[in-house]
């Protein structure tokens, strides 16, 4: 079985998935087609590879994925400043996108097995229309088909990083950012279970997000170690710090994005307070 994901900016209600899959199933017959998502952001290259970040472990060796957003290439021969269709190969599977930034957001500080470019495009004009299909599906096939990926793209060292915000440790206080708004409302942040676990297991500490009227003191195990309607944090599949409110969002409501108004990039802050290093809050916000 040889599987192919795509992840793309270009929604469920016109006709361009379809088309894409057909594509691939024009090229390769017997492809497994799985969708991450398609409901990316337009262009928004950070949310496309946090959102194969946190799946592609669960997919097998030799799986071949497909990133549709802000695929359009930019030629600037002769430099490292245009934009090619490229192959990221990682922990055994690969990963296919424009050189737009999504492959730094994509391994954060990983380092790629083997990275290639495909340059052969600026012969090819006609195809920079639709350049998912056009361009990353044929690469995907060739791999898919076996064919040698020296054979038909250039090994390259260098590949462009698009902005990710960092977490920043400090004495006692951990600052972090919300990076990704779930479908329930959820905020998932870039503060890996790893950095509490730096500090021991009795030391007390405050979760503030948005302002410091809205806190947190414990992580959960789980959404309903809360009452519904109650706010919690919890340490989600991929080890994230994730801030929810239990059945928060009914159709109506957008669990806590909605009902505290926090917003992708808003910082969430982590104040430990060991015996005797207490500091005073107003001054962590700058008050």
């Amino acid at each position: 079985m040889q599987i192919l994901t795509l992840t793309t900016d270009n929604g469920t209600k016109d006709h361009y998935v379809a088309s894409i899959k057909g594509k691939v199933l024009s090229l390769y017959t017997s492809a497994t087609i799985i969708d991450i998502s398609h409901d990316i952001r337009p262009f928004d290259i950070s949310e496309a590879a946090y959102q194969v970040r946190n799946c592609y472990r669960d997919f097998p060796m030799g799986t071949v994925h497909v990133i549709g957003v802000d695929s359009e290439p930019q030629i600037a021969p002769g430099t490292d400043d245009g934009m090619y269709p490229s192959i990221l190969k990682f922990q055994g599977q690969y990963f296919i996108s424009n050189d737009n930034g999504f492959f730094g957001a994509f391994l954060l500080q990983d380092e790629p097995d083997e990275f290639y470019q495909v340059q052969s495009i600026i012969e090819e004009g006609k195809h920079y229309t639709f350049p998912t299909k056009q361009l990353l599906i044929p690469l995907a096939c060739r791999i898919l088909n076996g064919d040698s990926i020296p054979s038909f793209a250039t090994p390259k060292e260098r590949f462009k990083r698009a902005y990710s915000p960092s977490v920043l440790v400090e004495t006692n206080v951990i600052k972090g950012y919300v990076v990704h708004i779930d479908a329930f409302g959820n905020l998932i942040s870039n503060i890996h279970k790893s950095y509490f676990e730096r500090y021991s297991k009795d030391v007390p500490y405050t979760i503030y997000y948005r302002n410091k009227e809205y806190f947190i003191e414990q992580v959960s195990l789980g959404y309903n170690a809360v009452p519904p309607g109650e706010k919690v944090a919890i340490f989600n599949s991929n080890d994230f710090l994730e801030i929810a409110i239990n059945r928060g969002a009914n159709g109506t409501s957008g669990g806590v994005e909605q009902l505290c108004g926090v917003r992708i990039g808003d910082m969430i802050r982590i104040e430990f307070t060991p015996r005797g290093s207490h500091e005073n809050f107003d001054s962590l916000f700058g008050l």
